[in-house]
């Protein structure tokens, strides 16, 4: 899984600064000072918020160098961003550095993303975790989830899987939906914890309820298998239609397939066809040789050969074994129509690659 990466604007109190409350007593001078910062911080995030990237660049400058660390991981990002002022990385890495020195944890979150992606200073995986390892020391989640990303692929640290678990668990528990789904799959994978397909199902659930596609489909999966819960087709056909409509290929292709065989739907050829070719025209192989089964025996669809080859040498083309359909094809096919469904299947073939 791809780490979590910025970059965001964090509006809050200013950091160090308190926030007045109704009823407090007659600021101190120092209050005051503080209050005129917190003010102008506010100012700048509002401009932020209205794209005046001009206003902001200039409030949040004057702030930063002032060494407000709020600014500074704020300024970071109208540098990463390009937002008011050419999009510089190094710059950004300077004043995430500034407000990451200060034990800023979203600003530490930022410099180890820097670090791991080799924006503004050279790639360093060790200092990916050195940073992210500072901020999930404060509970930072996005961090959190990183790092046991690191843990997982060995970048920077060993790797260890049952660290990798402790740290997805930590970001999962904050509600981080991409973590949730990463301990659903260790969990169904017996990687670094023991097996169970019943907490997979958990944790799977949590992520697809946060609408992440792969957890949607993962959760699809376990209903049609009734691994970890029981066999539900009509729970799975709902799990794999809310992934196939965030456009999740493999979703759309299990769809289809519930809709040729209405396993937990009415059974409906041209519903599958429809499915079949959502995930087809993302070059899904095993849909694009299912959409030229249902062209060449006219299954939610008008028959048509032509149409059925080009399926057909699309998906021997992503890897599916279509060899024999293909032969049978070209034999109910004149030499003219087998040049046209070659044809039509490089066009499509140059248009999408």
């Amino acid at each position: 899984m791809k780490p979590i990466t910025i970059l965001m604007i964090f509006i809050g109190c200013l950091a160090g600064s308190g926030c007045a409350s109704a009823g407090s007593p007659s600021p101190t001078p120092q209050a005051k000072t503080a209050n005129s910062s917190a003010s102008l911080f506010q100012s700048a995030a509002s401009a932020y918020e209205r794209k005046n990237y001009p206003v902001a660049l200039k409030i949040f400058t004057k702030l930063a160098e002032q060494g407000d660390a709020n600014a500074q991981l704020n300024l970071g990002v109208m540098y990463a961003n390009g937002e008011g002022v050419p999009k510089n990385a190094s710059q950004a890495v300077t004043w995430f550095r500034k407000a990451a020195e200060q034990g800023y944890a979203k600003a530490q979150f930022s410099l180890g993303v820097m670090y791991a992606s080799g924006e503004g200073v050279p790639r360093s995986a060790s200092q990916a975790v050195t940073w992210y390892r500072k901020a999930t020391e404060q509970g930072y989640a996005k961090a959190q989830f990183n790092l046991g990303g690191m843990y997982q692929r060995g970048e920077g640290v060993s790797k260890d899987m049952a660290q990798a678990v402790t740290w997805y668990r930590k970001a999962a528990e904050q509600g981080v939906a991409q973590a949730q789904f990463n301990l659903g799959l260790m969990y169904y994978k017996g990687e670094g914890v023991l097996r169970s397909a019943s907490q997979a199902v958990t944790w799977y659930r949590k992520a697809a309820e946060q609408g992440v596609a792969q957890a949607q489909f993962n959760l699809g999966n376990m209903y049609y298998n009734g691994e970890g819960v029981s066999k539900d087709m009509a729970q799975a056909v709902t799990w794999y239609r809310k992934a196939a409509e965030q456009g999740y290929a493999r979703a759309q292709f299990n769809l289809g397939v519930m809709y040729a065989s209405g396993e937990g739907v009415p059974r409906s050829a041209s519903q599958a066809v429809t499915w079949y070719r959502k995930a087809a025209e993302q070059g899904y192989a095993s849909a694009q040789f299912n959409l030229g089964v249902m062209y060449a025996n006219g299954e939610g669809v008008p028959k048509d050969y032509v149409q059925a080859a080009k399926w057909f040498y699309l998906g021997k083309a992503n890897g599916w074994e279509a060899d024999k359909a293909i032969r049978q094809i070209e034999s109910m096919m004149s030499h003219q129509q087998i040049e046209q469904a070659q044809a039509l299947a490089g066009e499509w073939w140059q248009s999408h690659h």
